[in-house]
């Protein structure tokens, strides 16, 4: 009998059917008690309640150890949708004080936010009242499904330094993502040290496992808390701030804006940092900080902008000590050269303008009247010393490479988010603009006495007259000074040293120095204490110049050095000298001396007017 193949066949293509049959309902077990977390989620959330614990946020300090930031309690009304039961909405939005429609879309955000699970802890409302938590405390019973939660809130024993301390908010979806910790309405760090230090200052979340019956009711820990997991609190931050320095110099900027930055120089730590106007940072606590952070948001002044760090401003010239250092360095002058000035700069029709004082002068004198045609002619004769460099390209790269290595440029790398680099350009952007080959110094000559091109942050300005202070190296400016139990980062201890050899800064200090003594900076001087400074009417093409100044006392031995801006404020000598002098006189000496009262009242008192941004029409 012949063999019949084509049911030979079929049997195979049968039994692999059932093969594959047999697989997916063995893959699909698997995928529902291996990875499928839900149902193990629905039983255990039948069973037990897991509360997360939040640790107590850390310690902020000021640096004579003032308690700035502390913790304080708050409870979210939190729920677990699968445990909803019907009940008195009306009442409970009665008891919260808020209408039944916003109850309503607080339902909806959650179903929509990232990370909602029916079995799992949900936040509904956040930070109720002392008075509103009394009063759901009392009628929890009549809620199934709602619990409370405590977690820590921040509050502030100052008004001042936001832009330093900055604030916590509710996590995103990003942070979510980016970091494991966090889970949908967790806070963190948001601006200042509370975003930059938020790993140490966060502490370790902890968890507390209750025993529910079939009812869903409490019945206690489970094994007795044995298997609970303690929070462990943040470390506490020590800040360099001179909290007390801090509010005085912010009292000297109101009606003003701009920026104050102080440094004590051998450390690099910031004793002050004003950005002006700033906002008081107990406005972002609470129930209410989406619409203050609104309201300054649309502030046309800009309270949220950080002027200090983020603010790129034209040098002025405060730049000038910069260029007398590279020119003594590439051997382009000696302490004595001497260039001429003829009410200016004077050069093959170009004329940059300079203010009447003798001539012909050498550095320290240069310094101390802050000629501009100095720093004109001095720029000239490196740039375009083709038999030195090749090209004025190469030579303005050398240039370039100098003032990075002092902390222009680029981030200096402080401890705080939302530093801008400021704008140093290099050969490839003059070559772009203008064709390769074809600029030269006077092209670009403003760049000389920090206009052009040139914008520096108060940040850079201060970091610069620190590193004079210090007579050739710097330490990376920094507001923490210690954090409890861990070391601070390297980069808040080690020394760096710009490309110029130390023995040129006491050229440039000196005239700073001189320009105290009986130069644009006599309003800079203090009773008994030697000081240096370096004034800068920074020219603003968008209207008034802008008022700066940077100082260091006392000359040996410097223990402040300080840059101020402030801006559409005119002269150096009007705004900037006195209000840094002021601030170094307090830091000094704890007060200001009677002959300068009348100074300090004037610059209390004084308001500039500024035209509010011109808005795009649509």
């Amino acid at each position: 009998m012949r063999k019949n193949y084509n049911l030979e066949k079929r049997k195979y293509v049968i039994a692999a059917f059932i093969l594959i049959i047999a697989g997916i309902y063995l893959w699909r077990l698997y995928d529902l008690q291996i990875n499928d977390a839900r149902y193990k989620e629905s039983a255990d959330s039948n069973a037990f309640l897991r509360k997360t614990v939040y640790p107590s946020r850390g310690l902020i300090y000021d640096r004579d150890s003032m308690l700035i930031v502390y913790n304080q309690p708050a409870y979210d009304v939190m729920i677990i949708p699968k445990d909803l039961t019907q009940f008195d909405s009306v009442d409970f939005c009665n008891t919260l004080n808020i209408d039944l429609p916003v109850l309503r879309e607080r339902f909806a955000d959650l179903r929509r936010s990232p990370g909602y699970s029916a079995y799992t802890p949900q936040r509904l409302i956040s930070q109720l009242s002392s008075q509103d938590y009394g009063r759901l405390q009392e009628k929890l019973y009549r809620f199934p499904g709602v619990f409370i939660q405590k977690r820590i809130i921040r509050q502030y024993n100052v008004s001042s330094a936001a832009n330093i301390l900055g604030n916590i908010r509710e996590v995103s979806g990003e942070d979510v993502k980016r970091d494991a910790y966090y889970q949908a309405g967790d806070y963190t760090g948001d601006l200042g040290v509370e975003k930059s230090y938020e790993t140490y200052l966060r502490g370790q979340k902890g968890m507390e496992i209750l025993i529910r019956d079939a009812r869903g009711r409490i019945q206690g820990r489970y094994e007795d808390g044995a298997k609970d997991v303690p929070a462990i609190s943040g470390h506490d931050l020590y800040l360099s701030i001179d909290m007390r320095l801090q509010q005085y110099a912010e009292s000297l900027m109101v009606g003003k804006r701009g920026a104050v930055v102080a440094i004590q120089p051998k450390t690099g730590e910031i004793l002050c940092m004003v950005s002006a106007p700033g906002y008081d940072p107990r406005l972002l606590v609470g129930r209410e900080r989406g619409k203050n952070y609104k309201m300054l948001a649309q502030d046309e002044s800009w309270p949220l902008f950080d002027r200090a760090l983020m603010g790129a401003y034209p040098p002025g010239s405060t730049f000038k000590p910069t260029q007398g250092l590279i020119l003594l360095q590439e051997n382009i002058i000696t302490p004595q050269t001497a260039y001429p000035c003829y009410h200016g700069y004077i050069n093959g029709g170009l004329r940059v303008g300079c203010h009447s004082h003798g001539s012909p002068l050498p550095l320290k004198p240069a310094l101390q009247t802050s000629c501009n045609a100095f720093f004109c002619w001095g720029f000239k004769a490196m740039i375009d010393r083709r038999s030195k460099y090749g090209s004025s390209a190469k030579a303005f790269e050398v240039w370039k490479n100098h003032l990075v290595s002092m902390g222009y440029g680029y981030k200096l790398g402080v401890d705080l988010p939302g530093e801008s680099r400021g704008f140093i350009p290099n050969a490839a952007f003059y070559d772009k603009f203008y064709k390769e080959g074809r600029w030269s110094a006077n092209t670009i000559i403003s760049v000389s006495i920090g206009q052009g091109e040139i914008l520096a942050t108060p940040l850079q300005i201060a970091n610069l007259c620190a590193t004079v202070a210090n007579r050739g190296w710097f330490i990376t400016p920094h507001v923490v000074r210690n954090i409890q139990d861990c070391p601070l980062p390297e980069t808040s201890t080690a020394v760096r040293r710009p490309t110029i050899d130390p023995k040129w800064y006491d050229e440039v200090a000196q005239g700073m120095r001189m320009a105290v003594t009986g130069g644009t900076c006599r309003r800079a001087a203090l009773p008994g204490i030697e000081v240096a400074g370096k004034t800068g009417t920074a020219q603003n093409p968008h209207g008034k110049d802008h008022s700066a100044f940077m100082g260091f006392a006392p000359y040996e031995n410097p223990e402040i050095a300080i840059a101020v801006y402030v801006e559409n404020a005119g002269f150096g000598a009007t705004y900037g000298v006195p209000i840094g002098s002021l601030v170094m006189e307090k830091y000094l000496t704890g007060e200001i001396s009677p002959a300068r009262k009348a100074m300090e009242t004037q610059m209390l008192t004084s308001t500039l007017s500024y035209e509010s941004p011109k808005r795009k029409s649509k």
